[in-house]
């Protein structure tokens, strides 16, 4: 794994870069996306869990895309992650994305979500509002506060703060009414009806740049909630 890869391989990166797909009324989309290039096994440094190359001896590298958004449509700060397994051959030989702090399989068994006229990006729906990702539309259909999320609790979790960022980023009581009121001048509902997303190359940096960038976009998007408030301190 390189930790501090500044110099990335923007052809491998979008190479691989999920097909990610959203609500044709969602209100935000990903920022910035810390990539991290696995070669061995080791640890995620932004989610908890290991990389293992164990399970199948075609795995070559295993790319780690921590995709992260200023906003979720409960709170400030969104990062939601998926990891493409690629093999030796230049296949994709699995994929697996995060959903509220757990992850699953983003391939599915008949590789249906990837398409013979692209076979290196899987297609991910992402929860609207929420980003939480599934390679079946149904499993979102699932979750039981999919239409309320949007509308009735948006903002409600005001300012999230990650353990991995605690020494750069504090909330409090004040800061986290205001995250909540501003987003709910965003609230929607889901349409279900999704669009495909289309990558911009200039969102794909490392993951040192990327935890370097947030505590700066979290204090900016901050400041432009004060003034869309005219609060003045």
């Amino acid at each position: 794994m390189q930790d501090q890869q500044i110099n990335l391989d923007l052809a491998l990166v979008k190479t691989y870069a999920p097909q990610l797909l959203f609500d044709r009324l969602e209100p935000f989309f990903p920022v910035r996306v810390g990539v991290t290039i696995f070669e061995q096994d080791g640890p995620s440094l932004s989610f908890r869990r290991m990389i293992s190359f164990e399970s199948d001896a075609r795995i070559e590298k295993v790319i780690e895309y921590a995709i992260y958004w200023d906003y979720d449509i409960e709170h400030l700060y969104e990062l939601e992650h998926v990891w493409i397994y690629v093999g030796r051959d230049g296949s994709v030989v699995n994929c697996e994305c995060s959903f509220h702090g757990k992850y699953f399989k983003g391939l599915l068994k008949d590789r249906s979500n990837v398409s013979d006229n692209n076979p290196t990006q899987v297609k991910l729906y992402a929860q609207p509002g929420k980003h939480a990702f599934s390679p079946l539309l149904a499993m979102l259909e699932l979750v039981p506060n999919l239409h309320t999320c949007t509308y009735e609790t948006a903002g409600s979790a005001g300012l999230l703060v990650p353990d991995m960022l605690r020494d750069k980023m504090t909330t409090d009581k004040e800061t986290n009414l205001l995250v909540e009121r501003y987003l709910q001048t965003f609230r929607f509902r889901p349409t279900m009806e999704f669009i495909e997303y289309a990558w911009d190359e200039s969102v794909f940096v490392s993951l040192a740049e990327l935890l370097l960038e947030i505590p700066q976009r979290v204090n900016h998007e901050l400041n432009e909630m004060k003034k869309y408030f005219g609060i003045h301190e």
